[in-house]
């Protein structure tokens, strides 16, 4: 795998994909235990930018209060600067997605010219709402994914 990280400008995935597919390990994190070490991931991210020349690098960040109750938020690096996406406190319904979600997210607010903060916050929100839809696709609207991100997590019917 680490012969294809040169053509790649976005790598995105999580801390065990970044152990066990690139070999980067992050330090006091525990994600069976809920524990997240933001330091470590930051670590691991500039090692990876140091090795793979990454244009951006992003995880997303799993805090596992139960199997039904978790933490979602994203860490990202440009190279320069880290952007830590606020946190949704998830009820999940169905996890299978929420990455795809993610990572679809990210890339989407990235080609239509997003700022990094801003790009990671739409992730973020479309992948926290994944989590509350069964089945594997996220079926939220572009509307209901820019509500959430702009701070309204009321739930409240948009008409």
């Amino acid at each position: 795998m680490t012969r294809l990280c040169q053509y790649v400008d976005v790598c995105i995935g999580n801390e065990e994909d970044a152990e066990t597919t690139l070999g980067f390990h992050s330090k006091e994190t525990d994600v069976t235990k809920g524990e997240l070490n933001l330091e470590g991931y930051k670590d691991v991210f500039r090692q990876m930018k140091e090795k793979f020349n990454f244009k951006y690098i992003a995880s997303t960040l799993r805090e596992s209060y139960s199997a039904s109750d978790n933490g979602w938020s994203a860490l990202v690096y440009d190279g320069n600067e880290f952007y830590h996406s606020k946190k949704y406190d998830v009820r999940i319904v169905d996890r299978v997605g929420g990455g795809d979600s993610f990572a679809s997210g990210l890339i989407y607010g990235l080609v239509t010219e997003m700022s990094m903060k801003d790009a990671t916050e739409f992730a973020v929100a479309a992948s926290a709402l994944k989590h509350t839809i069964p089945g594997d696709m996220n079926h939220a609207t572009l509307s209901e994914v820019k509500v959430l991100m702009e701070g309204d997590a009321s739930g409240r019917v948009q008409r």
